[in-house]
């Protein structure tokens, strides 16, 4: 049986990136394999705020190299006088000024963080804490058949989930007709959103022209030039404010291809290029025309009843509750969330703080305040619904604890919103999820158990061992299969 505690322990392994985890890394790529994250979690979040510019963009400040140092009081202690087990982490801060070219550097003390004990818990003011896992929907495309309640035809829909940022919906209704939906707004027609995109109607023809629906969007289209496009989207996205031509295409830029605001993950970027027979790289985490294309000819031919694209990528819809379309995020994710966060707001502070004080005394530490950093771990640890007392009954029940899988809590569903397929016991559940351990009562089916075997991915996917078969004869090749490739 492998260690039980990998789940716990990988993952926060992975998020401070210390040598346990490298070692792991260094023999994963030895083996070959390329699914497996080459930057810790902290490593991933200071690049991604970096650089903060300020607002005429004569200055910048970045992030590099965080480093622990030593924890102040060993677990027996933090246990003995009821205080978190914590060590201080510091970064490289340099601050860079564009006019002068200067740059000057300086190691910043980020706040005393949360650190995971062997036992694959937290103590939080002295008493034994564990980060529960959440299920969640991944991000990706998801293609879906629904009956129309009102006719007898079919609905049908395609949704672009991201990790953060705006979901993009397009659907073909019972009128047969293409709309978009951009961040759960009202409907709008796709071709004049592709339009305010800057395609043509001759682009669109000769693109899509073989689908009788979007001939009828296009001939139902009462604007024709990008600019036309452009204010209508923006008057349905924003009623109430004056329309001007940039405003409208910053707005629509921002949604979904602006890095900042958007993200789809390397997760959601493997979902679509799966899905959609794409090879779009997979540091490309927003949105891409080839995307929308592709997206597009799949909806079609879905509502066509067309089995396979050119390309022989099978044409089906989805389903939702399949372990394939959803993903772990594991401890180290969570607390990577929540540190996003916390750098958000001290990133205002910053790009402030830039804007008041004077250019010559500016050093990194003059400008980093790191309260909201500590504020937004702290509130994680403390009052987050994953962040759960450990269950010390008996060793056992602390084991089981550490291994739960919850689909609750900040992003994922809520208990009166769940319907009964969610809860569900679902064949893709087999080597994954426990079909029989999950509590009786209101949260039946939305928290389960990790399988003993089964092991999750660097994407968050669990994956089961198989031996593998040849000829009829089972041998002593064991591969490990997400869902989604076990189907396929």
């Amino acid at each position: 049986v492998p260690n039980l505690l990998d789940l716990q322990l990988d993952s926060f392994n992975w998020f401070v990136g210390n040598d346990e985890w490298r070692a792991k890394v260094d023999a994963a790529l030895a083996e070959g394999r390329t699914d497996v994250n080459t930057k810790s979690g902290l490593e991933e979040i200071f690049e991604e705020v970096s650089p903060i510019e300020d607002f005429q963009q004569t200055m910048s400040l970045s992030f590099r190299d965080p480093y622990f140092e030593e924890p102040k009081h060993s677990v027996a202690e933090c246990k003995e006088r009821d205080v978190s087990y914590v060590a201080p982490l510091f970064v490289t801060a340099e601050f860079n000024n564009y006019d002068t070219g200067e740059i000057k550097s300086q190691t910043v003390f980020v706040g005393d963080f949360q650190l995971m004990t062997d036992k694959g818990t937290f103590i939080v003011n002295g008493t034994e804490r564990v980060v529960v896992s959440q299920l969640v929907r991944s991000p990706g495309i998801y293609f879906e058949r629904l009956p129309d309640r009102t006719s007898d035809r079919d609905i049908f829909s395609c949704k672009v989930i991201p990790s953060r940022g705006a979901w993009l919906e397009i659907e073909i209704d019972k009128r047969e007709m293409l709309g978009v939906r951009i961040d759960r707004r009202r409907k709008q027609s796709l071709t004049v959103f592709l339009k305010a995109l800057g395609w043509t109607e001759e682009r669109i023809l000769e693109e899509f022209g073989q689908y009788e629906t979007v001939r009828a969007t296009l001939e139902k289209d009462s604007v024709h030039t990008e600019d036309e496009a452009l204010l209508d989207v923006f008057r349905k996205l924003r009623p109430g404010d004056l329309a001007a031509r940039d405003a409208a295409k910053n707005l629509i830029n921002g949604y979904y291809f602006q890095k900042k605001r958007y993200d789809l993950a390397k997760v959601g970027r493997y979902k679509i290029n799966q899905k959609l027979g794409l090879d779009v790289p997979f540091d490309t985490q927003i949105l891409t025309d080839e995307d929308l294309t592709a997206a597009i000819h799949y909806i079609c031919s879905l509502h066509l009843g067309i089995e396979q694209l050119e390309d022989g990528t099978p044409v089906e819809a989805d389903d939702i509750d399949h372990f394939g379309n959803r993903r772990l995020r594991t401890s180290g994710e969570l607390i990577q969330n929540q540190l996003r966060t916390g750098l958000g707001r001290m990133e205002r502070v910053v790009r402030d703080r830039m804007t008041t004080q004077d250019i010559e005394a500016i050093a990194p530490g003059t400008l980093i305040n790191i309260r909201p950093v500590t504020a937004a771990l702290k509130e994680f640890f403390g009052t987050s619904q994953l962040s759960q007392f450990m269950d010390q009954n008996n060793p056992l029940a602390g084991l089981t604890h550490k291994r739960r899988l919850s689909a609750l809590g900040p992003g994922g569903l809520s208990r009166d919103r769940a319907g009964m397929e969610v809860r569900d016991v679902h064949p893709s559940h087999y080597g994954r999820m426990c079909p029989i351990e999950t509590p009786e009562g209101p949260n039946i089916g939305l928290i389960g158990s990790l399988a003993s075997f089964a092991r999750v991915n660097a994407f968050g996917f669990i994956e089961t061992p198989y031996r593998k078969v040849v000829d009829g004869v089972v041998t002593d090749q064991i591969d490990y299969l997400t869902a989604g490739q076990e189907d396929r």
